[in-house]
């Protein structure tokens, strides 16, 4: 004669009822998206996934995964992309190394028109946080050291390579801030820094420049407002401490 307790047991195991076997919708579904990234899904437009915060880089050496300085260039390394919240983003970085960074994480630069639907959320915005600009919601009080550390220069600092691309100029205080440290600098999807902080590449490319957006810390409106903020003023291979990058993906 089958006991009670070992009816119960067999009852519940069978999946007939109880509350050991009760599930909800979402169990057993995978995630749209990898961890650290938003899922965007609007009305007209396909949907994809975005890096929650801006990106970090580790160096890739044989099968082993390095941490790399961000304040230094990543020229002639094997990269990849990591996002997440409270550490200093990777800047001087090009288009094309930005790109390849992504790829070595299952991820892809955002087209333009991607990082801009996501960057003005659901109902959309020309800043993350809203229509009107708002002091110190983002990272864009900024300013780089470039005159006081490279004096001899003069006004030719602006086209030096080695001067715009010196790692002491983002160790200063007033530049670069870690990922998500601005809190007011969210959209409704719950990402952040997508204006102000570094300017981030995506993969537009038009003639032989490629395209960054957003803006960084000194400037988020010379080259439009906010979330339209555009600029083609380099080619893709070009970095300065102010050129950063975030991934995006398609669904799973």
């Amino acid at each position: 004669m089958v006991s009670r307790r070992l009816f119960v047991l067999l009852f519940v195991a069978a999946g007939l009822g109880g509350p050991l076997a009760t599930t909800t919708p979402s169990e057993g579904r995978s995630r749209p998206c990898l961890t650290g990234m938003a899922h965007i899904a609007m009305p007209g437009m396909h949907a994809f996934c975005i890096d929650r915060w801006e990106a970090q880089v580790v160096e890739i050496r044989g099968r082993k995964e390095i941490a790399h300085t961000p304040t230094q260039p990543v020229t002639n390394l094997q990269v990849k992309a990591v996002t997440r919240a409270g550490v200093m983003p990777q800047a001087y970085i090009s288009r094309n190394e930005a790109e390849a960074a992504c790829k070595a994480s299952k991820k892809r630069l955002c087209s333009g028109d991607e990082w801009e639907h996501a960057c003005q959320g659901r109902v959309p915005t020309t800043f993350p946080y809203g229509d009107e600009r708002k002091a110190g919601y983002c990272n864009d009080g900024g300013r780089a050291p470039l005159a006081s550390l490279h004096p001899e220069l003069g006004e030719d600092v602006y086209a030096s390579s080695e001067a715009l691309n010196d790692p002491r100029i983002n160790q200063a205080e007033n530049t670069v801030a870690k990922t998500g440290s601005f809190a007011k600098c969210k959209n409704t999807f719950g990402v952040y820094d997508m204006v102000g902080n570094l300017h981030e590449w995506v993969s537009d490319v038009q003639g032989s420049r490629g395209t960054f957006r957003g803006g960084y810390y000194q400037d988020t409106h010379i080259n439009g407002d906010g979330c339209k903020y555009r600029t083609v003023a380099h080619d893709p291979n070009y970095h300065d401490y102010s050129t950063g990058f975030r991934c995006c993906a398609d669904p799973k």
